[in-house]
């Protein structure tokens, strides 16, 4: 077994990792950006090492100042987590090269799965069933169209080949929207994978999106774990997973976790793996693989009692699987909710900002898995991940019942999140019903219910109305009461919080419409402002030309999401103070837009 790990990694996962490491005795090193320097993955790990000026996302994709820090710390190995440098073949073979041990699969196995239309072609010839489409990739929007017409037909996927965690990943509902569906992915399969290729897929319209974890050693072993359903996503990125999956039985289930470890034997894969597949209507399509650790393995624990980090690390270092295939029982059912730093009202709008007070829940069947702490800043500069919160009881019921108690522990002031969301959409009939949600995630009104309440001191400039919560004692016995009114001046934490102050997951009432609300960005009159600091990746329209609500008027980066914001109302481009490769503030003017005839 390794004495040292270095963790090429930040945030939740490093902080996962360095615990499987201390309860195999293993020493641990992390690393860090400029702007991570007060990190919990920082502080926790037995040596620490700055990876130096620049960037701060690029630093955790310094090879060679890694391969470095590794050898000035004496680390054995490197565990990359997810994210960042997990699927890079380069980052393995170039350990490899320098007799550091890769906690992952072989450099050739990321290689040949890495590329979505190489795993494809690979998985056809192995006999796995695929997403109908393209095994190579497409170079024009002509070449497309061609395939399309004569194979696939509309709606139709657009995917980077290199692509993975939703990015790079677009629809196209008609042949008049492909333009953007194939820009949109190449440019994300190149910004954030180096790869602007893209291939094409047949696009099924409410499939759910069912994975199965693998397990495999050098010493010839491949097993599953059974299966997760991630289908709660929004923008192709997931929000709520849960195992077992269910809509599958105990034949399915077999089924696919043969092809699963088919899959992952056809390329000589060893560690911990994910088969992403797709299923409708008793279907099931291989999507691709993920070489490396998921950021839902954790209810894939808690039903199995398997710890899929140390099994990983076990591997790495060349002892086989702890378990056999016919070891492996599901007990229960577990959920875990991505607690993002994102406001769902708003669309799920990226909202970076500092944590003021911080309490994680607890009690029975409650697990947090974060990298973060009262004080801690979510930066726009990686994605918006704070935490995940996962819970297991007997049955699917009783699990969702835990969770929303949960959520309703968890304290994260200042900050927003999808505490909000992840509490409204658990007590819906379609969850109840294990449906995908997807008409409620993409129901701009309704999500439009969930917005965090005006900050005390905006509601007292306009003269709102707010609901205020205190606790008061009468004879002896504590009471909470509820103030409805215009805002207390001074009330604070000591003197009476509001009970839904940011971040709070309170019972309140739906506030008014506002302007900032619709259409994915902010506006005021004629001027359509940004509802979140980030970068122009696109200017949609030009200055005199005329839109209708609801138009694309741009695209923003922000925390690794790209975000459509559109026009709030119709009319004609006014002014247009932005343009592409601009950095926007929160509430920056995009666009003015007149009303026609103005």
């Amino acid at each position: 077994m390794f004495s040292k790990v270095l963790i090429a990694n930040r945030g939740e996962i490093a902080v996962r990792i360095m615990r499987a490491c201390e309860e195999l005795g293993i020493a641990t090193v992390a690393v860090y950006s400029e702007l991570d320097r007060d990190a919990v993955h920082v502080k926790r790990a037995d040596e620490a090492f700055l990876l130096g000026p620049g960037p701060a996302a690029e630093s955790y994709l310094a090879i060679d100042k890694l391969i470095d820090t590794v050898r000035r710390s004496g680390a054995e190995a490197v565990h990359p987590g997810y994210g960042f440098l997990a699927e890079n073949a380069a980052f393995a073979a170039a350990l490899e090269k320098a007799g550091i041990t890769f906690i992952g699969p072989p450099a050739s196995a990321i290689e040949a799965m890495g590329s979505k239309t190489r795993a494809r072609e690979l998985m056809a010839k192995a006999g796995v069933p695929i997403v109908p489409g393209t095994t190579e990739p497409v170079s024009t929007i002509d070449e497309a169209k061609k395939i399309i017409d004569e194979t696939i037909g509309y709606p139709v996927a657009v995917k980077a080949a290199g692509g993975g965690g939703g990015k790079g990943f677009r629809v196209a509902l008609e042949e008049s929207k492909l333009g953007d569906a194939f820009e949109g992915a190449a440019r994300e399969g190149e910004k954030f994978f180096g790869d602007a290729t893209v291939y094409l897929e047949r696009y099924l319209p409410d499939p759910r999106h069912v994975e199965v974890q693998v397990l495999a050693d050098t010493h010839g072993n491949v097993i599953h774990l059974g299966e997760r359903d991630c289908s709660l996503q929004r923008r192709h990125q997931k929000l709520i997973e849960e195992a077992p999956a269910p809509a599958v039985d105990a034949k399915l289930r077999s089924r696919i976790g043969k092809i699963a470890t088919e899959a992952a034997a056809a390329v000589n894969y060893t560690g911990a793996g994910t088969i992403e597949g797709l299923l409708q209507e008793g279907e099931y399509f291989f999507l691709e693989m993920n070489t490396r650790v998921q950021v839902e393995h954790c209810v894939t624990e808690m039903v199995t009692g398997v710890d899929i980090v140390k099994e990983g690390i076990r591997v790495a270092a060349g002892d086989p699987l702890s378990i056999k295939q016919e070891d492996v029982e599901l007990r229960g059912h577990a959920i875990e909710c991505r607690i993002n730093a994102e406001d769902a009202s708003k669309n799920f709008a990226p909202a970076p900002g500092p944590i003021g007070g911080y309490r994680e829940p607890a009690g029975p069947g409650v697990r947090v898995d974060s990298g973060v702490e009262a004080g801690s800043e979510i930066s726009p500069m990686y994605d918006p991940m704070v935490a995940k919160l996962i819970v297991w009881d007997v049955d699917r019921e009783q699990a969702t019942a835990r969770m929303v108690r949960a959520l309703g522990e968890y304290q994260i002031e200042k900050l927003k999140t999808l505490l909000p969301f992840h509490q409204a959409i658990l007590q819906t009939r379609q969850w109840h019903d294990a449906e995908t949600c997807r008409d409620l995630i993409e129901d701009r009104e309704w999500l439009r219910q969930l917005a965090f309440p005006k900050e005390e001191k905006d509601a007292a400039e306009d003269g709102e109305t707010v609901q205020q919560s205190y606790t008061v004692e009468v004879s002896g016995k504590r009471f909470d009461v509820k103030v409805i009114g215009p805002p207390m001046a001074g009330a604070g934490a000591n003197g009476g919080a509001p009970a839904a102050a940011e971040g709070a997951v309170a019972t309140r009432r739906a506030p008014r419409r506002s302007d900032s609300a619709r259409g994915g960005g902010g506006g005021g009159g004629d001027a359509l402002t940004s509802p979140l600091q980030g970068t122009v990746l696109k200017v949609a329209v030009e200055q005199g030309a005329a839109v209708e609500e609801g138009a694309l008027v741009a695209v923003i980066e922000a925390m690794k999401m790209e975000n459509e914001i559109t026009a709030h109302k119709a009319g004609v481009v006014a002014e247009l103070p932005v343009a592409v490769g601009a950095s926007v503030a929160t509430g920056d003017t995009l666009a003015v837009i007149s009303s026609a005839g103005e």
